[in-house]
């Protein structure tokens, strides 16, 4: 479908959860590719009840994972306040969501190819706007937690137009720069924790600043970094890519910082695959991200970039068998190395998980005999 084709913008969720389930009944899933590879999932949501219109629960994710993949863990990305707490005080309701998540994951999902812990890894809300005061919830969070809590994410998008207004709790503008926010992320930094750092392609200036004032903190940036290419950035999308690009090397300059390769499935990058009669086939897939994946290995090298699935939302263009396709047919000029990291390895050195580092090599070792 061509860009201009696509008129307006209705949020990143525009289809609803049975809505979703027919379209992607329409086509025959594609087998997975290079099953063996080791992948960690970085980046996935779980939320809401079978009534509700949007929700994806463990079972749903369980049998995505089964599409034949070999997802030996995940990371757990907080979202749309599943599980928070419905009372006590406000800045401690997020706590919620890691009692949550921790509860449904305690024991490894049983997949063909071989068990997969869900939520090895959490990245959790946490109100950042508290300054020193978030300390409280980092140390409840961490509880929560039982190991497993490696960072958190507090939503930095502003965008005052089109964007802006389908986002139900919009940040503040210049977030990043405030203050009392960064006394917020001083607190992640006593913690040791990172901080998944979601904003748009005009704020990566102000991420620069952040990661400049805070070198020890690990920053992983969402989505390559939200590339909008819809409503008033559609008709210059070819100048906004450019500036990307340029603020993408300069950004990479910063060692603390990582990129999530992903996301790119969400209409707001305007592709336009979710207007299609029929999901996204993997090649489709592959030809029209190629260029957001090729600048990011160029600028950041695959030792600081790691996929993710960002499933559901990303369902909106395709399934999640097809997008690991796509990113494996995207990278297949890359060496088995290269690979290794940006599959499974990067996620691991960002979120601080050396075993299950230590267990892709295994398996990678193993199957492909990758590494020897």
């Amino acid at each position: 479908m061509d860009h201009s084709e696509q008129t307006d913008f209705r949020g990143n969720r525009i289809r609803s959860k049975q809505a979703l389930d027919d379209w992607h009944a329409t086509v025959v899933p594609e087998a997975a590719l290079e099953p063996d590879l080791p992948i960690v999932d970085a980046h996935h949501h779980l939320y809401g009840e079978p009534t509700d219109t949007h929700h994806y629960r463990l079972e749903h994710l369980g049998k995505d994972l089964a599409g034949g993949h070999r997802v030996i863990d995940t990371v757990y990305i907080e979202a749309y306040f599943s599980g928070w707490r419905q009372s006590g005080p406000e800045a401690m309701r997020p706590v919620g969501e890691v009692e949550l998540i921790t509860s449904l994951t305690k024991t490894p999902l049983a997949i063909d190819g071989g068990p997969c812990q869900v939520a090895a890894g959490i990245v959790s809300h946490a109100d950042l706007m508290l300054g020193d005061r978030v300390a409280d919830v980092l140390e409840a969070e961490r509880e929560a937690g039982h190991g497993r809590l490696r960072g958190v994410r507090h939503m930095s998008a502003y965008n005052d137009g089109v964007v802006g207004k389908t986002i139900a709790n919009p940040p503040k503008q210049y977030l990043l720069a405030d203050p009392v926010f960064r006394r917020g992320i001083a607190q992640l930094e006593r913690f040791g924790l990172s901080f998944d750092v979601w904003a748009y392609h005009y704020q990566l200036s102000d991420l620069m600043d952040l990661a400049d004032a805070f070198p020890a903190v690990p920053m992983i940036l969402d989505h390559v970094g939200g590339v909008i290419g819809v409503a008033e950035f559609r008709s210059r999308r070819a100048e906004v890519r450019t500036q990307w690009a340029s603020d993408m090397l300069k950004l990479a300059a910063r060692p603390n910082v990582y990129v999530k390769i992903g996301g790119l499935g969400m209409p707001v990058f305007g592709f336009g695959f979710e207007e299609r009669e029929r999901p996204a086939s993997s090649e489709e897939l592959a030809y029209a991200w190629q260029p957001f994946i090729d600048t990011c290995v160029q600028t950041f090298g695959p030792e600081r970039c790691l996929f993710e699935s960002n499933f559901p939302v990303d369902k909106q263009s395709c399934a999640y068998t097809e997008l690991w396709n796509a990113f494996k047919l995207a990278t297949r000029s890359l060496s088995a190395d290269e690979r290794k990291d940006m599959f499974y390895r990067t996620a691991c050195r960002a979120y601080r998980l050396p075993a299950l580092e230590a267990t892709g090599d295994r398996i990678g070792t193993r199957t492909l005999g990758i590494g020897r």
